[in-house]
C-alpha cells in the first residue's frame, strides 16, 4: 500500500474516529484505524465493537493498493504536529511497519494485519428515513441533556427516538430522562413504510452530535432489530442500539399546571449562574420566591455563604416558593429558543413543565427539590 493524501483532509477524518475508540482495550486492533487505499480513495474504519465509523476520502494519489491498521491516537497525534496543508506520504513496508513522510519528518509506525480487525456484515431492511442535519442536530442536542448515567437501569442510558403522529402528520421524536428530567423533541418526516422504535446510546449520540456539526449534508437514517445507521455524505456511523424497554414517558407529563411564569430566557440563565457561584455542591439547589411580578432566586451553602438576586417576571397566581438543582435548571433553560422562558407549575413538589414557543415540538419537564 502506498499514497499520499493532504494533511487536513486525514487529520479531520482521524480526528472523528478518535472519538469512537476506547484509549484502554483489552484488544490492541482496538485501538487502531482501519486504512484501506483503492483506485484514488481512501477508506477509513475505526471501532469499539459497538460503534463503526466508515469515512471514505477522495482526494487520494494511490501509488499501490493495500490496507493495514496502525493506532489512531499515535497517527493523528503526528498528523496534528505537521504542518497545514502539507503533503503526507504513507507507505507500507511490510506486515506491521506503515512509514510515514511529511515536510522533513519520517515516521516508521507498527501496524496490525487487518485479519485480526472485526468484520462487520450489516442488514438494514426498513425504509430510509431522510432528515434535514440542522432539525435532526437540534432533536439530538435538546435531549441529550436528560440521558441518564444510572447504569442500573441502562434503558435510560440514551434517547428513546421513535414516530409520533399528530393532526395527521407523523413526527420522529426523541425523548431522554434520568428521572429528576426529562426533554422532549420532535421534527416532521415522511411516513416511512417500515420503522423500528429505539433506544440510542448515550455514546453514539454524543458522537454524532460531532458529526452533524460538521457535516452540511442530509442524513439517511436505517434501522435494523439492534443497530442503526446514519449515512452523511462520505461518513457512516453504525450503532448497536441498547436492548430494552423505554419507560411510557408520557405519563410523567403534567397536563393540569395552570400557574404560568414567564421570564426573560437570557436574565435567568445569568440569575441563576450567577447565585449559584457561591454553591461548591450544585446539588444544593436554587431556590425560586415566585411572585406576580418578580422572582427572588436564592442559594444558600452550609460551606461557603449565601447569593440572592431578584429579576422581573410575570406570573398568574399566588406566591408560590420552589427549589430546583441549578445545573438541570442551566442545561434545560440554554435549550430554548424563545427569548421567553414559559414555565407551568402546580405546586412546591410535582412536576414543572417548561415550553419553549418558539419551538412548539419541544418541551421539558423538571422535578422540584426539597431544600
Amino acid at each position: 500500500m502506498e499514497f499520499s493524501i493532504k494533511r487536513d483532509a486525514l487529520l479531520k477524518s482521524l480526528n472523528l474516529a478518535q472519538g469512537i475508540i476506547e484509549k484502554k482495550n483489552t484488544l490492541p486492533i482496538l485501538s487502531n484505524v482501519l486504512l484501506k487505499a483503492q483506485e484514488d480513495k481512501l477508506f477509513i474504519i475505526a471501532t469499539d465493537l459497538d460503534i463503526v465509523f466508515y469515512d471514505t476520502i477522495d482526494d487520494v494519489k494511490v501509488s499501490k493498493k493495500g490496507e493495514t491498521t496502525t493506532s489512531a491516537t499515535v497517527l493523528y497525534d503526528i498528523l496534528r504536529k505537521i504542518s497545514s496543508d502539507s503533503e503526507v506520504y504513507l507507505n507500507l513496508k511490510n506486515d506491521n511497519q506503515l512509514s510515514l513522510r511529511a515536510d522533513n519528518s519520517d515516521f516508521n509506525l507498527k501496524c496490525l494485519p487487518t485479519d485480526n480487525f472485526p468484520n462487520f456484515a450489516d442488514e438494514f431492511d426498513n425504509s430510509e428515513i431522510v432528515l434535514n442535519k440542522s432539525q435532526f442536530l437540534s432533536l439530538i442536542n435538546k435531549t441529550k441533556i436528560s440521558i441518564s448515567s444510572d447504569d442500573t437501569r441502562h434503558y435510560l442510558n440514551g434517547i428513546f427516538i421513535h414516530l409520533t403522529e399528530s393532526q395527521n402528520k407523523t413526527y420522529l421524536t426523541a425523548v431522554a430522562t434520568d428521572s429528576h428530567r426529562l426533554s422532549s423533541c420532535s421534527i416532521e418526516v415522511e411516513r416511512g413504510n417500515k420503522f423500528s422504535s429505539f433506544i440510542l446510546p448515550k455514546k453514539t449520540v454524543y458522537q454524532l452530535s460531532n458529526l452533524l456539526q460538521d457535516s452540511e449534508d442530509k442524513v439517511f437514517m436505517l434501522t435494523s432489530d439492534t443497530k442503526i445507521q446514519f449515512k452523511m455524505g462520505k461518513t457512516i456511523l453504525v450503532s448497536k442500539v441498547i436492548d430494552g424497554k423505554f419507560p411510557d414517558y408520557r405519563k410523567v407529563v403534567p397536563t393540569n399546571n395552570d400557574k404560568t411564569l414567564i421570564v426573560s430566557s437570557k436574565d435567568f440563565i445569568d440569575s441563576v449562574e450567577r447565585v449559584a457561584t457561591v454553591s461548591v455542591d450544585r446539588k444544593e439547589g436554587v431556590k425560586l420566591e415566585i411572585n406576580k411580578d418578580k422572582i427572588k432566586l436564592s442559594v444558600n451553602s452550609t460551606t461557603s455563604g449565601e447569593g440572592n438576586e431578584t429579576l422581573k417576571a410575570s406570573y398568574n397566581s399566588d406566591e408560590l416558593t420552589i427549589s430546583f438543582n441549578s445545573r438541570y435548571l442551566i442545561d434545560i433553560v440554554s435549550e430554548i429558543e424563545d427569548s421567553k422562558l414559559k414555565m407551568n407549575l402546580k405546586d412546591p413538589v410535582s412536576p414543572v413543565l417548561i415550553e419553549d414557543n418558539s419551538d412548539r415540538n419541544s418541551y421539558y419537564v423538571i422535578m422540584p427539590m426539597k431544600i
